[in-house]
């Protein structure tokens, strides 16, 4: 299965939806695909201007390390310098604090949920919740 913009949509409307439920600040959220292109981006009014490129840096650097970024924060207090590298080989694209999420179905990467905006946990579990109802399988670490 390939992650099309159809499901990418969807995730990103749930996301939109699950932030209102759950009262958060504006949010802005990116779906990449498993290559780490952007398939959909939404910014909420009243989200400051810098939180497109912090939620494609959550999504994209997810899929590019193959984990969660909550599992690249755990990674990053331990292992700061490698970190800095991976972020160095992305061109300093990569955001290390939870709320990029990766989408599964099975072993499969289809691709990440980057969000930002409010508290990290409550982005993280933003994405968790949209993906989760798209019928995919979210993984944060």
């Amino acid at each position: 299965m390939v992650l099309d913009l159809a499901t990418a949509r969807g995730i990103l409307d749930g996301c939109l939806s699950r932030a209102g439920e759950m009262r958060l600040r504006p949010i802005t959220v990116a779906v990449v695909d498993a290559g780490g292109h952007l398939l959909a981006l939404a910014r909420q009014d009243g989200a400051s201007t810098l939180r497109p490129e912090i939620a494609q840096g959550k999504a994209k650097g997810a899929v590019a390390m193959g984990l969660g970024s909550r599992a690249l924060f755990v990674r990053a207090e331990s292992q700061p310098y490698f970190i800095q590298a991976m972020n160095a080989l992305a061109g300093g694209a990569l955001v290390p604090v939870p709320g990029g999420v990766l989408i599964r179905r099975g072993s499969v990467i289809l691709g990440a949920v980057g969000i930002t905006g409010d508290s990290s946990d409550n982005d993280e579990a933003c994405a968790v919740a949209a993906i989760e109802a798209a019928g995919l399988e979210a993984d944060t670490g």
